[in-house]
């Protein structure tokens, strides 16, 4: 009798299994799908990340819908539901759709607030990645006293950013203020720090970079001190120059990182909230003010709250910045770069 040798184990095990089924009546067991498969895996790490995850879907999910939901409505002060006194007032406003989009992007308060945010931005996060860098490379050799400077760098990242901003603002009194004290000693005539549209605009860009530069500092460092000594030692043994090894070496050897930490810098600036409201408050006039700031004011400080707008603000913003973060992203991609 011949044997069939070119049937495989599995094979002819699942024939068996199907054989026995048909025999007792039985059904065939079904295979779990990919799911199913890694819930029974991975049980313990999706236990653990369980919690984490409905607290951001509670924190951050509900907020988002709520207010993409208010930005589709002409919700404001009068309408919405509230209680005064013993009386609960039921909310009367209603659906408009994208009225309030519409309204929005042909306004022209809406594109002067974006273009100086945009310029706000660019300015932020260009300068603070420079001097980042600049500070990062000078602290990556070895020179004495390293230590303490990067703690004094580091300095202004411990410091609460409120606290900051309000040091800076008296420094920036144009009557009793340090810098116009020091300006007046040398025989020129004091800033008008915040008094001054032009001058406001670069004391809050000079605050903001103050206060993000230690960040650019310690990831361009970790950054720098990954990179083989080896490569920049082969590199110097082949001629090239410091600026050379530099452009060839150091900055490759670094392109992950500064591109994260751009990216993240972006963002930040772009919704810097503190920093401009609390230093000049939108002023000297709306010189200042940015998406956010203006969002702000709709809803807290005019009168009436205008919560539908300030939502679709909301709601504009994050678009723009999954923009720019598509977009960013897909150029690193066309650069070579994974993330």
């Amino acid at each position: 009798m011949a044997v069939e040798t070119g049937r495989s184990v599995a094979q002819a095990a699942g024939g068996d299994a199907r054989g026995r089924g048909r025999g007792t009546g039985r059904t065939p067991e079904k295979v779990p799908g990919p799911l199913r498969r890694a819930l029974a895996t991975h049980w313990y790490a999706w236990a653990m990340v369980a919690p984490v995850v409905i607290v951001i879907a509670v924190i951050i999910g509900y907020p988002l819908v709520r207010g993409i939901w208010l930005s589709l409505t002409n919700a404001d002060e009068a309408n919405v539901a509230r209680t005064i006194g013993v009386n609960e007032i039921e909310a009367t406003y209603e659906f408009v759709g994208l009225e309030n989009y519409r309204e929005i992007l042909t306004d022209s308060v809406f594109w002067d607030r974006l273009g100086w945010t945009v310029l706000w931005t660019v300015g932020c996060v260009s300068v603070t990645f420079l001097l980042g860098l600049a500070l990062a490379v000078m602290l990556n050799r070895k020179l004495r006293g390293r230590t303490l400077y990067r703690i004094a760098i580091i300095l202004p990242w411990g410091i609460p950013a409120f606290v900051s901003v309000f040091a800076w603002k008296m420094l920036f009194n144009e009557k009793n203020g340090i810098l116009n004290a020091v300006l007046n000693g040398g025989g020129i005539d004091g800033v008008p720090w915040l008094g001054d549209p032009t001058w406001a605009k670069i004391s809050v860009i000079a605050v903001n970079v103050w206060l993000g530069v230690p960040f650019m500092l310690v990831a361009l460092l970790g950054a720098l001190q990954a990179i083989p000594a080896e490569l920049l030692e082969a590199a110097e043994v082949d001629g090239a120059n410091a600026w050379q090894r530099f452009r060839n070496v150091t900055l490759p050897g670094i392109r992950t990182v500064s591109s994260t930490v751009v990216l993240l810098s972006t963002i930040w600036t772009f919704n810097m909230f503190p920093v401009i409201y609390l230093l000049t408050r939108g002023g000297p006039g709306d010189s200042t003010e940015i998406l956010v700031t203006y969002a702000y004011r709709l809803s807290f400080l005019n009168s009436p709250r205008d919560f539908a707008t300030s939502a679709a603000w909301g709601v504009l913003i994050l678009l723009l910045l999954m923009a720019f973060a598509v977009v960013y992203r897909r150029s690193l991609r066309k650069q070579g770069e994974v993330w």
